[in-house]
């Protein structure tokens, strides 16, 4: 297979609802990252691009032929990719996987959603569907709430009392809003506390309000090219070097292995085993924080720290600037928010940033070289795992 690059990336601000329609956002977005690879629309051979909710926040299906339509790039194959909240990072695998055999040069993969825009009920309802709808959803289980049997399963395997873990999440959730505070393209820009993390509402016990993420608005978009083109393109090209996606069905099936989620081990395993590398070869990580409980879950089974050691890493620092690895500079789905149909390419929006320099000195890894992405769709029903290497 062909060497495969990043050269150019986009991202409108993620936020709370917009009026802008979803073809609109994306294509503000896919501006962008084709403004800085110094390419047309025209040059564009097809377009892969993540989306869940849009028949439900505005009406609008087939989104993904407007899209391309709306930025220029005419009568190209356009696809939409629903895995959930993995959607944009299936999209971005797949469009990975048509460069690397060479059908293709040059791709936009990205993806797009107006989640805020739906209104908490109803968005909460059609988030509903990507757990087991017709025995989960019946039976009240809501995304709150499977995360929060899986902190009680989390509690019990490892004997760590409640109130601890509550303060390890709360350290997770104190981590994210530090860095999102200085990301302008952040959702949620403000500094939290431990004790207002630990006094705010409760949601599922034992997630309480600032233990979720926010139903978000926004588009992220990258341009995907051969290793030949971005050498014509760029000087700091970003090459995806492993890519791994597993599957899984309803929560119940899973019983066995919970609350370690056994697709995403099989996917970051296809990922490391790509790239040649091991955990303790990533510098910087964006990973799917949807509740505070799934950062620990993710961070160990991406073997970043022991099983049922992960809170304490964060209480230490490890999982932060200058720690073991440096894990949601961005803010994560926390902070910098949750647009399901965009979130992956926003993940990977982050590191290309990172590696280039171009994020604010906050929360800038310097010297980062190895990135991954951790993205989760339903409840584990598909994990999508993306390795990126700087070029220079």
């Amino acid at each position: 297979m062909r060497k495969v690059a990043v050269v150019g990336v986009g991202e409108t601000r993620f936020s709370g609802a917009q009026e802008k329609t979803e073809v609109e956002l994306f294509a503000e977005a896919a501006m962008d990252a084709l403004n800085e690879s110094s390419l047309k629309p025209k040059d564009i051979q097809a377009l892969f691009l993540g989306n869940v909710l849009g028949d439900f926040a505005e009406g609008q299906g087939m989104v993904q032929a407007f899209a391309a339509e709306n930025i220029g790039a005419l009568n190209i194959p356009a696809s939409r990719y629903e895995g959930a909240c993995a959607s944009a990072s299936m999209a971005i695998r797949d469009a990975f996987m048509w460069v690397a055999s060479g059908f293709y040069d040059i791709v936009l993969a990205g993806g797009v959603e107006r989640a805020a825009t739906m209104g908490t009920p109803l968005a909460t309802r059609t988030f509903a569907m990507f757990s087991d709808a017709r025995y989960e959803y019946p039976s009240g289980i809501t995304f709150p709430a499977v995360f929060a049997m899986l902190a009680h399963l989390y509690s019990k395997k490892y004997g760590i009392p409640l109130k601890k873990l509550k303060e390890q999440m709360a350290a997770v959730s104190v981590q994210s809003y530090k860095y999102g505070m200085f990301n302008p393209k952040a959702h949620l820009r403000k500094e939290v506390t431990m004790d207002k993390v630990l006094n705010s509402f409760m949601v599922s016990s034992p997630l309480q309000l600032h233990d979720c993420c926010p139903f978000s608005d926004g588009a992220s978009v990258i341009v995907l090219v051969s290793e030949e083109k971005a050498k014509k393109l760029t000087n700091k090209p970003v090459y995806i070097t492993g890519v791994g996606q597993s599957s899984s069905g309803p929560l119940s099936n899973q019983q066995e292995y919970l609350p370690r989620l056994r697709a995403r081990e099989i996917s970051a395993k296809q990922a490391y085993d790509m790239a040649g590398l091991t955990p303790k070869d990533i510098d910087i990580c964006e990973l799917h924080d949807c509740f505070s409980i799934a950062s620990l879950i993710a961070a160990e089974s991406l073997g970043f720290f022991e099983f049922g050691k992960a809170g304490e890493a964060w209480e230490r620092g490890e999982a932060g600037l200058g720690g073991k690895v440096a894990i949601n500079l961005s803010g994560g789905l926390k902070a910098k928010g949750h647009p399901i149909g965009a979130t992956g390419a926003g993940q990977v929006y982050e590191i290309v940033k990172q590696f280039r320099g171009e994020v604010e000195p906050e929360r800038q890894a310097e010297g980062a070289k190895i990135g991954m992405t951790d993205t989760l769709g339903g409840d584990a029903g598909t994990l999508c795992n993306l390795i990126l290497q700087r070029g220079w």
